[in-house]
């Protein structure tokens, strides 16, 4: 049976659906919306017999990491703005204008359900206002030091993207729509940027402002995939590595693979799989301007700048248009996200939560990250005045 994928946005024709170079008759199916990007599969007719349907293996693990973030999230969000008063505490008639009139209600529930974090006065003649529990006041006051122990990390990270990018300098407005999921503070460009001006520059370019790299550093082209096989000793091995019946390999140029309980390779697919896992490919933090994206190596090399980005982030997950945003920066493909479903033993995508988010698979057990920086492992201890008890341990490779 003859089938046939493609993905486009939404203003492209579907006169473009041709096969064998002439029109041939398709049917839709429904279209389906994944973050900001239209996916509509179509297969060639098979004479009234039913097309066999691709199939996309959920993880219920890793779709679980963005329901057990709604809580958390929220509860610190609420510690930031009672922390952002001049008195560190907000009067509940001003929560509307903080979170909008929806979310209100959600902060409300959350005020009620944690009296060990949030304390509510007033009454009477005082407007009621909430603010931080005495526990809650003392461990908050933690965060400066977990702040203070990012500050390298951070300049590591923001090095390390800016030397990922065609031209080693980003857009700042680009940077900002991920500096929570690097864990930079709102006002980096000010607080840290001219801390170091040997490693950062803020320029003017057509109206635009970028942020520049102004040293290139080659201890730091290197990948976190890179630093684990050094780890591990891979690197420096001599023993003939074998393929692993999951697709694994023990080599220099192999990625982990987690494959789905469900997924069920054939033969031919993992034989593929082999060839690509041993397969060279130029570093990402080469030039893309160098490679022809149509080389099969400067494809896997993609998958590299992806495996990279995500692994610079605290969390080790964006939203699909976060990765989008830096489509042209890091010389994405156009079909990126034919890319990432086509690696689906590295990437994951969740539609769980609001927006459709990109897990690097091999950074979580299960639903748990495994290895936290200083500002997750601080969060997480906030978050255990609920009750809730997080990993404090950090497992693998450090941050830093």
């Amino acid at each position: 049976m003859h089938k046939c994928m493609r993905i486009f946005s939404l203003i492209e024709s579907q006169k473009w659906f041709t096969f064998d170079g002439r029109q041939r008759l398709c049917h839709p199916l429904p279209s389906v919306r994944v973050g900001h990007m239209w996916v509509q599969i179509m297969f060639k007719t098979s004479g009234g017999r039913r097309p066999k349907k691709k199939t996309y293996y959920r993880v219920n693990e890793l779709d679980r990491v963005m329901e057990l973030q709604k809580k958390p999230s929220l509860i610190l969000r609420l510690k930031s703005i009672i922390q952002s008063q001049k008195n560190q505490c907000l009067l509940l008639r001003d929560l509307e204008k903080e979170v909008g009139f929806v979310q209100k209600w959600n902060f409300m529930g959350i005020i009620e359900k944690y009296p060990s974090i949030f304390r509510v006065t007033g009454g009477n003649r005082t407007p009621p206002m909430v603010m931080l529990a005495e526990k809650a006041d003392k461990v908050a006051l933690e965060e400066s030091e977990a702040r203070a122990q990012m500050e390298p990390i951070l300049v590591k990270t923001l090095r390390k993207l800016l030397m990922l990018s065609v031209d080693c300098m980003l857009p700042l407005e680009t940077i900002q729509l991920i500096e929570n999921e690097l864990g930079l503070p709102s006002d980096f460009e000010q607080s840290l940027v001219p801390k170091y001006p040997q490693f950062f520059s803020v320029k003017d370019v057509n109206g635009r402002t970028f942020l520049q790299l102004e040293n290139w550093d080659s201890s730091l082209a290197v990948t976190a995939r890179e630093e684990r096989l050094v780890h591990e000793g891979v690197l420096t091995s001599k023993v003939q590595a074998r393929i692993l019946k999951d697709g694994n390999y023990v080599g220099p140029f192999a990625f982990q693979l987690r494959y789905p309980a469900g997924f069920r390779p054939n033969v031919n697919y993992l034989k593929e799989v082999q060839k690509w896992q041993k397969m060279e490919f130029p570093s990402p933090y080469l030039n893309a301007r160098r490679f022809e994206l149509a080389d099969p190596k400067a494809q896997k090399r993609v998958v590299a700048v992806l495996h990279e980005f995500l692994s610079l982030t605290m969390e080790k997950r964006l939203t699909s248009g976060q990765i989008d945003a830096f489509h042209s920066e890091f010389r994405l493909p156009a079909r990126l996200l034919l890319c990432l479903i086509k690696h689906h033993g590295i990437f994951y995508i969740t539609n769980k939560g609001a927006r459709s988010t990109v897990i690097l698979k091999e950074a979580y057990d299960g639903s748990t990250l495994i290895c936290k920086c200083p500002l997750l492992l601080f969060r997480d201890k906030f978050v255990e005045l609920t009750g809730r008890r997080g990993i404090d341990s950090c497992i693998g490779l450090p941050s830093s």
